[in-house]
C-alpha cells in the first residue's frame, strides 16, 4: 500500500482574485507559491494540488472531472450552465466583502431608461448567457455580441449598452456610463465535481477548507483583546466591551482580579482601549485573528 497521501485537485482563480485568494487561504493555514508564469503553485499541503485558471472557465473543468473542485463565481457558473456541486459560499471579492454585480449599463446621455428600451439595440458583454437570459425575461430582442475585454469604452460608438461586472461602479462612472439595471449578484463559490463529492476523502478535505475558509473570514477586521481587571470593576468593564458572545472572564492567581477576553471589531480598538483604562482595566493587550471557528 503506498503511503502517498490521496490529492484533491483544486482550482484557483488566476487574475483579479489571484492576490486576495493567496491571501485568504494563507490565513486559513494553505501556503501557496507561485511564480508569475507558472499555472502549478506550490502549496505546503501534501492533499492538494494546485491549478490557476480563469475563474470564467473554472466551472467547466470541475464539472468535467479535470479538476476535483475550484473557486470561481456563482455568477460564471450560471454562465457557463455548469451541474457541479456548491460546497460553500465565501464572501469575498477583490476590493471587499460585498457581492459582485452583473449590471446592464448605458452611456449618460443615452435615450434608454427601462430594459424594453433595448430592443433591437447592439449589447456588448463577456457574459452572453446571463445577458440573453435578462433580455428574454423581459421579451426583448437585441443583438449581444462577445466582448473580450475593454468592455466599458464601447459604448456608445460601437455599442448601445453593455453588460458588464462590477463591484464598485467606479469604473462605469469613470467611462460616463449609468447603471439601467441589476441582473445578477454573485459571490465566490468553493464548488467540486458530484464524483469528487461522493468520494469520502475529497469530501472530508473539502469541509475541512471549507471551515477553514470561512474562519478564516469571519476573522477579518477583528482582533482579540485580553486584559486584567479586578472585582469590582467587572461590571464596569463587561458593560463598555463588545464581544462576538459574552466576554470570557478567567480568575487569575490573586482571587480577586480576573483575566478578561473579548474578540471585537478592530475598528472601535482606538476608541475602546482608553475606555477600558479608564474604568479599571490593566494589562490591555491587542492580538490580530487568522482565524474564528464557530
Amino acid at each position: 500500500m503506498s503511503d502517498t497521501p490521496a490529492k484533491l485537485i483544486l482550482g484557483l482563480p488566476k487574475g483579479s482574485l489571484e492576490a486576495s485568494t493567496f491571501e485568504l487561504f494563507r490565513k486559513a493555514g494553505f501556503h501557496i507559491k507561485s511564480s508569475s508564469r507558472s499555472y502549478i503553485p506550490r502549496c505546503d499541503d501534501p492533499e492538494l494540488e494546485i491549478r490557476l485558471l480563469r475563474a470564467q472557465e473554472m466551472s467547466r473543468y470541475v464539472e468535467l472531472g479535470m479538476l476535483d473542485a475550484g473557486l470561481t463565481g456563482h455568477d460564471w457558473i450560471v454562465e457557463n450552465k455548469s451541474d457541479v456541486h456548491e460546497v460553500c459560499e465565501l464572501k469575498y471579492a477583490k476590493q471587499g466583502r460585498n457581492p459582485v454585480r452583473w449590471v446592464v449599463a448605458v452611456p449618460e446621455s443615452s435615450d434608454i431608461y427601462a430594459a424594453k428600451d433595448l430592443e433591437g439595440k447592439r449589447i456588448a458583454t463577456e457574459a452572453v448567457g446571463i445577458a440573453q437570459s435578462y433580455l428574454d425575461l423581459h421579451g426583448v430582442t437585441a443583438d449581444i455580441e462577445f466582448s473580450w475585454g475593454a468592455t466599458e469604452v464601447k459604448a456608445p460608438e460601437l455599442v448601445d449598452a453593455i453588460v458588464e461586472l462590477t463591484e464598485t461602479g467606479n469604473s462605469l462612472r469613470a467611462n460616463n456610463l449609468r447603471i439601467l439595471d441589476t441582473i445578477l449578484e454573485s459571490n465566490t463559490q468553493l464548488i467540486c465535481n458530484h464524483t469528487a463529492w461522493q468520494d469520502d476523502i475529497k469530501r472530508a478535505k473539502l469541509e475541512q477548507i471549507s471551515m477553514l475558509l470561512n474562519g478564516a473570514l469571519a476573522a477579518e477586521n477583528k482582533v482579540l483583546l485580553k486584559l486584567n481587571v479586578n472585582d469590582e470593576n467587572v461590571p464596569a468593564i463587561t458593560d463598555i466591551l463588545p464581544s462576538l458572545h459574552a466576554p470570557t472572564l478567567n480568575n487569575l492567581s490573586e482571587s480577586d482580579w480576573h483575566s478578561v477576553e473579548a474578540v471585537v471589531e478592530e475598528a472601535v480598538v482606538r476608541d475602546l482601549i482608553p475606555k477600558l483604562k479608564a474604568a479599571g482595566a490593566e494589562g490591555i493587550i491587542e492580538l490580530p485573528l487568522n482565524k474564528i471557528i464557530p
